[in-house]
């Protein structure tokens, strides 16, 4: 099998992350891909998109989040970031990236980081030396602009608790068809255990909490200016904002910050989960060609 089971230890706390590797790349290969996935899911859902970056010559690899996936304990159950928080969250991505690193000295390092993921790197972008030779933000969006979602959808009373308050807007079969317009790619969501669970109040609280951070144009200005960032987003996921409204705003806060290669991809139609929705092949076909354009970075 191309996907390999393994782990990791936090930095923070000591707790073991479940980690898959794919590596099924034929000859040498061209560079490294870290995952970082979004909240209530795990990495493995990614086989498909990851088999894919395999074809194109780069192996794959990422950890699931704490308190997700495989990477539970007494002490950080499902749905928690137990003890350290976030800030343990961006401590561990952070680390398994210099992990990754490591040991593949001499390729170049992206990352492909989702929904949560996302916000989690744009954290770690701005509070240290990244060893990326590229960051792809996939259903992102700026922080703050997120707490403004938030709140409308908490005063809404037609509004589905959770993740399912994203539903607003989208047919009700589920409440999770604001993820992708593949009704198969939402059905399987909705039966792995894995996925759609309730998480703490503290998780996306605490990654909302830096907002601030991540909007200071001071620590902005820490970000590598030669960093390439890719942004891709459907323009009908709620996530980015009416039309993608702030997943613009955030590339265009990169770019305000003095990063000069930033590339934004709005998909008409598409909603959050992209490499599960129906244009699929489109999205993953344009995060290869992008990272290949940048193998030299």
């Amino acid at each position: 099998m191309p996907a390999h089971p393994g782990t990791t230890t936090s930095p923070a706390d000591g707790l073991v992350l479940a980690t898959t590797t794919w590596d099924d790349v034929d000859g040498a290969p061209r560079g490294v891909v870290q995952l970082v996935h979004g909240l209530a899911e795990h990495t493995s859902r990614y086989d498909r998109f990851a088999r894919a970056l395999n074809g194109a010559g780069f192996v794959v690899s990422g950890a699931d989040t704490r308190g997700h996936g495989g990477s539970v304990s007494d002490a950080v159950p499902l749905g928690s970031f137990g003890a350290p928080g976030a800030e343990g969250f961006f401590v561990d991505t952070a680390a398994y990236a210099e992990h990754l690193a490591a040991q593949h000295p001499g390729l170049p390092l992206f990352a492909f980081a989702h929904s949560l993921g996302s916000m989690c790197l744009q954290n770690v972008l701005v509070t240290g030396p990244v060893p990326f030779a590229g960051v792809v933000l996939s259903g992102s969006t700026t922080l703050d602009g997120l707490v403004g979602v938030v709140q409308e959808l908490a005063a809404d009373p037609d509004a589905g608790e959770g993740l399912a308050g994203f539903n607003a807007g989208f047919e009700p079969r589920t409440g999770f068809e604001w993820l992708s317009r593949d009704a198969a790619e939402v059905d399987a969501y909705v039966a792995d255990p894995l996925c759609g669970f309730a998480t703490e109040d503290a998780v996306i609280g605490g990654v909302l909490a830096t907002a601030g951070r991540t909007a200071d144009p001071a620590a902005l200005g820490r970000i590598r200016p030669d960093l390439p960032l890719l942004l891709v987003s459907g323009d009908r996921d709620p996530v980015g904002g009416p039309g993608g409204a702030n997943a613009a705003a955030l590339a265009e806060r990169y770019r305000a910050a003095g990063v000069r290669d930033v590339v934004l991809r709005l998909y008409p139609g598409a909603r959050h989960e992209l490499v599960n929705e129906t244009n699929r092949d489109e999205v993953t076909a344009d995060v290869v060609a992008w990272l290949e354009a940048h193998l030299s970075a």
